[in-house]
């Protein structure tokens, strides 16, 4: 840091130290912002059903799923391509500042939204179209929030710089958990499911105007200036970046060999261990929110830890341990959760041995119209939604075609109140008793695992900006960050359900995050190298290294 009369350099960069602050700031509020919409309609998408779509419509119901879940996940390396395209040409900051206009309308919509009962048919579409611009929105977003600071931050603290941002999707689910719970004790549950729900959504309007005032007051970053100023903007920043080597290699490689495990991790640590807790373990609501929101208070400031750990002793082997260390202890973590939230639930299938005999099972993922819907598929998905794990056997010549055998009781079939009768008469908790929960212990293992989130999240903004050239390094950065942590990371809770509905057991789910994570390590531990030590502020004068193609900063190998 060089000192002037009355002002502070960053070294390296021409940034005022005061400067650098205020990038910082505007962008994580800004992106706190924009991850605070996006995971609303996650928690508060139940609601959404009995509203926006007709009731006993399989059509609409699964429209409903799709739309108000997966759709926002599956579009968003889209909106990588879109907006990473424009970043490259015209500007980060102007890129950005579009991004956030769009998320935050898009969700202040949803709040005004007509019901199905006033519009019809009308309702499930807008609401869909809404959660499709709120995707692409954020497939802008991320990358162009991480090149900004990157770009503003000195090299040897830019991994640290970058890690505010990294707090920024944990922060922003934190808000929306505190958010909607705030709003569900405040009034009857009658009223929050016909309107309250919607007040969330309205807490968009000052924060969206709050945001959009601070991003005004922004300047271009230094590197994206002084590229356009010497003519070394990308003209094919798509082309560059996927057809051109080296960086399509570089780009696949960031893709496998860190972001799909970093996606997985992430929502391990924090989505699914919710739904696991809510769905599994049947805790309610508010305890719940309750656990989630003090790990993720206790595991935030890990993110800066590591990202400045990163600056020191480089990002990858860091992404590569949290990796690691989720695959190996996923399972007896999750067994924790168990022992430690509804022990009853634990002794009850220790001594109440559960199968299913059929053959006519089938493996769902999405339930439309087009599904067959066999009895076996019925039984196991109630099981499974139970919190119960059980043994799958053939069916017998000459018995029903599914056989349920739960302790010392049989039945026949597929009928949901022999099986509530059942479940019953041999002791089922069906829910956890707060008075048996080891609120410590659940908690330590909830902070454990926001832990492997923060270790491969922390440093991973810095390591995608550190890898690509300026010229297209906002496209080539946001689309293996978004198929990573969209694809294999947002549709890690709706395959893990369906794994543990076909496999009978609660934790067969992990096996996806379990063998993805193993996979990026071994791909990132072999091909990936360390790019610490790369000094993106010098590389406009620098020669390129290939000519008339893309000018890629060397990583510095281990």
């Amino acid at each position: 840091m060089r000192q002037g009369s009355d002002v502070a350099t960053l070294e390296g960069t021409g940034v005022p130290l005061a400067a650098e602050r205020r990038v910082i700031i505007a962008s994580s509020v800004g992106t706190v912002f924009e991850w605070y919409d996006f995971y609303l309609y996650a928690i508060l998408a139940p609601f959404f059903a009995g509203l926006f779509f007709p009731p006993g419509n399989q059509t609409a119901a699964l429209l409903g799923a799709f739309g108000a879940y997966a759709a926002g996940f599956l579009v968003r390396p889209f909106g990588a391509l879109i907006f990473g395209r424009v970043g490259d040409m015209v500007g980060r900051k102007y890129t950005f500042l579009v991004t956030i206009v769009v998320m935050g309308l898009s969700t202040v919509f949803v709040g005004f939204l007509p019901t199905y009962k006033s519009i019809g048919f009308a309702a499930p579409l807008l609401l869909v179209l809404l959660r499709l611009a709120q995707g692409l929105a954020l497939g802008g977003e991320y990358g162009g929030a991480a090149t900004y600071v990157a770009e503003h931050a000195p090299d040897p603290r830019r991994g640290y710089a970058t890690s505010w941002i990294q707090t920024t999707a944990t922060v922003g689910m934190l808000m929306a958990l505190v958010v909607i719970a705030l709003t569900r004790l405040s009034m009857a549950n009658a009223t929050f499911s016909a309107w309250g729900w919607r007040i969330a959504f309205w807490v968009s309007i000052p924060l969206l105007l709050i945001s959009i005032y601070i991003r005004l007051k922004l300047q271009e970053s230094p590197i994206f200036q002084r590229m356009k100023a010497q003519g070394k903007r990308s003209k094919q920043p798509l082309t560059d970046s996927f057809l051109r080597g080296p960086n399509n290699r570089y780009v696949a490689l960031a893709l496998f060999g860190a972001t799909a495990g970093q996606g997985v991790v992430w929502y391990t640590g924090q989505f699914y261990a919710l739904f696991f807790i809510q769905i599994y373990l049947k805790l309610d609501y508010i305890p719940t929110y309750a656990l989630i929101g003090l790990s993720l208070v206790i595991g935030t400031p890990f993110f800066l830890f590591f990202g400045w750990l990163s600056d020191r002793i480089g990002r990858k082997k860091i992404i590569m341990a949290g990796c690691l260390l989720g695959a190996v202890l996923y399972f007896p973590l999750f067994r924790g959760l168990t022992h430690t939230i509804n022990p009853a639930l634990e002794s009850y299938q220790a001594r109440t041995p559960i199968t299913v005999a059929a053959t006519d099972c089938n493996f769902h993922i999405f339930i439309g119209p087009w599904s067959r819907q066999t009895e076996c598929d019925k039984v196991k998905d109630f099981l499974g939604k139970s919190g119960l794990s059980f043994a799958s056997t053939p069916s017998l010549p000459g018995m029903p075609a599914v056989v349920t055998r739960i302790g010392d009781k049989e039945i026949a079939g597929w009928d949901e109140k022999q099986f509530k009768a059942a479940l019953a008469a041999t002791g089922f908790p069906p829910k956890a008793d707060p008075a048996q929960v080891n609120w410590v212990a659940a908690e330590a293992i909830l902070v454990l695992l926001v832990i492997f989130v923060t270790m491969v999240y922390g440093p991973i903004a810095a390591f995608l900006v550190e890898l690509f050239p300026a010229r297209i390094r906002y496209t080539s950065m946001s689309l293996p960050y978004h198929i990573g942590n969209g694809w294999f990371g947002g549709m890690l809770p709706l395959l893990a359900t369906a794994m543990v509905a076909k496999a009978g057991n609660i934790y067969f789910g992990l096996w996806y995050p379990i063998v993805v994570a193993l996979g990026t390590f071994v791909i990132g531990s072999i091909f990936l190298h360390e790019t610490r030590h790369v000094r993106i502020h010098e590389e406009l004068a620098e020669p390129a290294a290939v000519p008339g193609g893309p000018t890629a900063p060397k990583p510095a190998r281990t």
